[in-house]
């Protein structure tokens, strides 16, 4: 997979790619991914990428010609599945779409910042928006690193135990249950017996059963799904 990522700020999206696993699976060559500076897209004085907005009001706009430019220059190059946008007006990032597009080959992510971006640059190129949340960010850098983690921990190879993905809260619209690990016991605080007992099928079963049961205390709203 490759991941190119449009922003104002390329040194702060840095150090997510450079740990644990999206540092490992870059080295593994499982996947590529490109920061693209937007300053470095306008003929504008100061490296201007921002303008005010027309019909007055608060914030500066990012504005379409450099932002024209990055895309159309990466567009020329190769075909890419997906073009998205970093916005808290979009749909909202679930593991349903991180599935969907950790099963595509190339993807360009352009991050928001200040306003947002002018309404033409959505129109034109966007095919997908998604928001991390409802609640606003200083832009969309964070929240680009976000979706590239979940995306990036699905593709086969990058995670030591492949099957572990399988079993993550939201995979089938339940929590994920309770998990221990040693000690057995610690200052009397004891791990379910089932969960010792190497009966497996019962095992899974207390599984399933402690899934609902936390999805239907914290998360009904999943269980309608």
């Amino acid at each position: 997979m490759r991941i190119d990522i449009i922003t104002v700020l390329p040194e702060l999206l840095k150090s997510p790619f450079e740990a644990s696993i999206m540092k490992r699976s870059i080295e593994k060559g499982l996947v590529e991914v490109y920061m693209h500076n937007l300053r470095d897209y306008t003929d504008k004085s100061y490296n201007q990428v921002d303008d005010y907005q027309f019909g007055g009001g608060a914030g500066m706009v990012l504005m379409i010609e450099p932002i024209d430019k990055c895309i159309s220059g990466l567009l020329a190059d190769r075909t890419y599945d997906e073009v998205i946008y970093m916005s808290p007006d979009a749909h909202t990032l679930d593991q349903k779409m991180a599935n969907s597009l950790s099963l595509v080959e190339n993807i360009i992510i352009l991050c928001g910042h200040y306003k947002g971006v002018d309404q033409r640059v959505r129109d034109a190129y966007i095919t997908k928006e998604i928001s991390v949340g409802d609640y606003v960010l200083s832009g969309g850098e964070l929240a680009a690193a976000i979706l590239c983690d979940s995306i990036i921990r699905l593709i086969p190879g990058v995670l030591n135990n492949e099957t572990s993905a399988l079993t993550d809260t939201f995979q089938d619209n339940l929590l994920a249950p309770p998990v221990y690990t040693r000690p057995s016991e610690y200052k009397g605080m004891k791990v379910p017996d089932i969960l010792l007992s190497g009966n497996f099928p019962e095992i899974e079963k207390w599984r399933e059963e402690e899934a609902y049961k936390r999805t239907e205390e914290l998360r009904p709203d999943l269980l309608k799904k």
